[in-house]
């Protein structure tokens, strides 16, 4: 694959014969970045889990302290009184009957999903296109709940939902390039406290086996999974 001259240069910046501190990872991250636009901080983690064994599932939700950086587009699911909590909580589409037709049409333009535990019968039926974008609600994510307004605004409050796929690996975000590193320090440290958290008791060996992070468009950099303790410790005092 031909690389740009800015990508080359960021990636020459990295060293691949050590693992970075998480503290590290991210002022290099933020260092390399060479967009125009404000580039997204992302995580990747391997983990030492069989998916296909239902036991060592790892799925589940975290509210960053410092947010996204960005405002989530949420669709609720909802009638009566859940609507207008729905509407009142900021939830950009809200409905019911109408908005399953349009996501049948074709329509894809939001980033979160919330349902009424009472409409979840008729939501099934999008299952197919909801599912593997990985926007179909769950009990397990907080995601289907009669208390719809507190679920839109965790959702544009900074929550963030991951998933480990069927190849053990599992993604997500901890703000936006523009951020301090302090604040992406501890964006991080929340998301893996939760992830560590979540160990499955039939997972063997090391859980964390490795650990990667990226801005858009950015280079790779290896990260020490070991480090999950003491993170903000390791800033230095100008970040």
């Amino acid at each position: 694959m031909k690389r740009s001259k800015a990508f080359r240069a960021a990636e020459e910046q990295v060293d691949r014969s050590r693992l970075y501190s998480p503290a590290e990872a991210i002022a290099l991250a933020r260092k390399t970045s060479s967009t125009k636009f404000d580039p997204t901080v992302e995580v990747a983690l391997r983990l030492g889990v069989d998916p296909r064994k239902a036991d060592q599932m790892v799925r589940g939700t975290v509210n960053l302290p410092n947010g996204t950086g960005k405002t989530a587009r949420v669709l609720v699911f909802a009638t009566g009184d859940r609507a207008e909590e729905a509407r009142a909580a900021g939830a950009d589409y809200v409905g019911s009957d109408d908005l399953i037709e349009r996501i049948q049409g074709g329509f894809l333009d939001f980033d979160a999903v919330v349902a009424t535990p009472d409409l979840m019968g008729k939501v099934g039926r999008l299952g197919r296109v909801l599912g593997p974008r990985g926007l179909m609600p769950n009990p397990k994510t907080g995601t289907v709940t009669p208390d719809v307004g507190k679920a839109v605004s965790d959702i544009k409050g900074g929550k963030i939902e991951f998933r480990v796929d069927r190849h053990a690996n599992l993604h997500f975000i901890i703000g936006k390039a523009s951020f301090t590193d302090a604040a992406l320090v501890e964006n991080y440290a929340a998301a893996i406290d939760e992830i560590l958290r979540l160990k499955p008791s039939a997972a063997k060996g090391r859980y964390l086996r490795k650990v990667a992070m990226t801005t858009t468009m950015g280079p790779s950099i290896p990260v020490d999974p070991s480090k999950t303790r003491g993170l903000a410790e390791e800033l230095e005092p100008a970040s």
